[in-house]
């Protein structure tokens, strides 16, 4: 479609959002339900003649007056809208789990690259005494074994220490997340040397017959905490795939609207993370039964995946894919 019948075919729509947006900009009157609808309607199709004018318009003219007209529409729309709790409800009903489940394929991938390297990490230490040798001198590694790898889930009170596991938790995720604007591999390095320690660790008891005791101490928590490590990183994978093949999109147009998903993403693993924390510091290092404190980092663990499938499964049915604002976007004109 040639530039002069884009514009004589969408002009009447860009003159009513024009014209219902100045009105409500105005206060001339309020806008009736029916309106809210229209404007809600006219500004989302506004949009989308946006991006098809950024994709195949050289015209920056028509380029900016869309740009402007949408950031006017929406500033009324998302503006005049009360912030409540129930948006806030929306975000971990809606929004978050919706972006896990776009994810999900880089989420099988950030899993590889994080258990591969633990997995024959471990093995490999379990079954050459050589390689145990390498990793410390032998009362180093007894010391570790005997004490010091417990003795870190009861080094400081439990309020202190959940505060501090879920800081560094989170700023491993940010890392993982934003190292997939160098194409990837930045966020692959962190997954893979992320398990690559994890591997050691585990390999090291297995060597001495003391896997058990390893799962013991690191179930609780490491279930919950190594699936957010792993759907952080699927969220910088994500990021850096859009510059790798963005398909039709140009790489910038992609770019953001991959880290429009993956910062909600982030955004929503930082409750992940503050409870995976609070089981660390609560469960983990308590001189309990070890069943009973893997039993409770398990049914902690299957509860959030099983919201994650359930709740993103609805809302991908709904046809969200956990943009930022695409649930507001979808629902406003409903719930106002």
């Amino acid at each position: 479609m040639d530039i002069d019948r884009y514009l004589a075919r969408n002009q009447p729509t860009w003159d009513r959002l024009a014209t219902l947006t100045a009105r409500a900009q105005r206060g001339v009157r309020r806008l009736d339900a029916a309106e809210l609808d229209e404007l809600m309607r006219l500004y989302q199709r506004a949009s989308t003649h946006l991006s098809y004018a950024r994709t195949y318009f050289a015209d920056p003219a028509l380029v900016a007056r869309l740009t402007g007209l949408v950031a006017a529409a929406g500033a009324v729309i998302y503006g005049a809208r009360p912030r409540t709790l129930r948006r806030a409800g929306r975000f971990f009903t809606d929004t978050f789990p919706a972006a896990m489940w776009y994810a999900r394929r880089f989420v099988l991938v950030s899993a590889a690259l994080l258990l591969v390297p633990a997995l024959a990490m471990g093995l490999w230490l379990a079954r050459s005494p050589r390689a145990v040798e390498a990793t410390a001198p032998e009362a180093v590694r007894e010391a570790y074994i005997t004490e010091d790898f417990e003795a870190y889930y009861s080094s400081q009170p439990a309020i202190q220490f959940t505060s501090q596991v879920a800081t560094n938790n989170i700023q491993v995720s940010i890392v993982a997340f934003a190292g997939g604007i160098a194409f990837c591999l930045l966020t692959a390095f962190v997954l893979v040397l992320n398990g690559g320690n994890i591997g050691i660790a585990g390999g090291l008891f297995a060597s001495v017959g003391e896997l058990d005791r390893f799962f013991g101490l690191i179930l609780p928590h490491g279930l919950l905490e190594l699936t957010a490590v792993i759907i952080a990183g699927a969220a910088g994978l994500q990021l850096g795939w859009a510059l790798i093949a963005p398909g039709d999109r140009r790489r910038s147009a992609a770019l953001v609207e991959e880290a429009r998903r993956a910062v909600v993403i982030v955004i929503g693993l930082v409750v992940v993370f503050v409870v995976a924390a609070i089981v660390e510091g609560f469960v983990t290092g308590r001189p309990w039964p070890t069943s009973l404190r893997v039993g409770i980092g398990v049914t902690v663990w299957l509860a959030f995946v099983a919201y994650a499938v359930a709740q993103g499964r609805q809302a991908a049915a709904r046809g969200l894919t956990g943009l930022i604002g695409e649930d507001e976007a979808r629902g406003w004109a409903a719930a106002s």
